[in-house]
């Protein structure tokens, strides 16, 4: 998921544009992007377009980030958007192993009503609070659902008088994130830059955040998608080493050796760890 754009669930007139667009993902938004007088509106739009051919057949991850665990929409949210078509649901402000594992009976409760219980829709939980930050790891580990941690920078850093500006900031969050992500054995996806003329900026932060681990970025208008898609492509070259250190990987472990060298590089464990891990990102982006 290199590229997850979003799109706002009030929107239905761009859902089509979105799934022809170049993202890996479409994310419909039924929480910030939606007022609270067209939330019900939006939800009925995004209900009926997860039921369309067009969404089922559309080969592409959709996601919809739904309203906020606790607040008067989030269940019903939940049980108009649980459906075959949909991969993933965007979980905002949450900030507890707890929260994931409430949001995960719910969803499971939803797909009952909704006669999907055998699909297999996973929770993608944001990161954008100091609390949610200091517990991501309780998070991350918090329930078998849950695929994977998004990263949110405006919500983490704004209010709080933190500069976006500054890399070393932005780069603590994102180790931090992608450390909580790796010991929980689950994926991390980065947000959304939202500074629409800098391109230069996107680029930079998404070759951090593809630097520590992260599997893509989240757009916030489709001029962005083509700079993550780029970012977040794997290279020819790493691709072809990492080809070579599982293929002698194999060798060795046929010969009873744990540690062989490719390319002049001893490869143990972590580093054919590694290329398995990039093989598969790129395995599982051809589907």
């Amino acid at each position: 998921m290199r590229s997850k754009l979003f799109v706002p669930g009030a929107r239905p007139e761009l859902f089509a544009k979105a799934l022809a667009s170049d993202a890996d993902a479409i994310s419909i938004d039924l929480e910030d992007a939606v007022p609270d007088d067209r939330k019900a509106e939006a939800r009925d739009a995004v209900r009926a377009f997860l039921a369309s051919e067009a969404a089922l057949r559309s080969g592409k991850q959709l996601i919809v980030r739904v309203n906020a665990l606790g607040s008067p929409h989030f269940e019903a949210d939940l049980r108009a958007v649980a459906c075959a078509s949909l991969s993933l649901v965007n979980l905002p402000k949450i900030e507890s192993a707890a929260d994931v594992q409430r949001a995960a009976a719910v969803l499971a409760h939803a797909q009952t009503l909704g006669r999907c219980e055998g699909s297999d829709i996973r929770l993608l939980a944001n990161i954008e609070t100091p609390r949610a930050l200091r517990a991501a790891h309780e998070i991350a580990a918090a329930h078998p659902k849950l695929w994977g941690l998004q990263l949110g920078l405006g919500d983490l850093f704004e209010p709080h008088g933190i500069d976006r500006r500054t890399p070393a900031n932005v780069h603590a969050a994102m180790f931090a994130v992608a450390m909580a992500a790796a010991e929980a054995g689950v994926a991390c996806c980065d947000g959304a830059f939202p500074d629409l003329q800098d391109e230069a900026g996107l680029r930079a932060e998404a070759q951090m955040s593809r630097a520590l681990g992260f599997v893509g970025k989240s757009c916030i208008h489709p001029r962005q998608v083509a700079v993550c898609n780029e970012a977040f492509r794997p290279d020819a070259e790493k691709l072809a080493q990492a080809r070579r250190i599982v293929d002698a990987a194999a060798q060795a472990t046929a010969q009873g050796r744990g540690a062989f060298v490719v390319d002049g590089k001893m490869i143990d464990a972590p580093f054919l760890a590694r290329a398995r891990r990039l093989l598969a990102i790129h395995d599982e982006k051809k589907k």
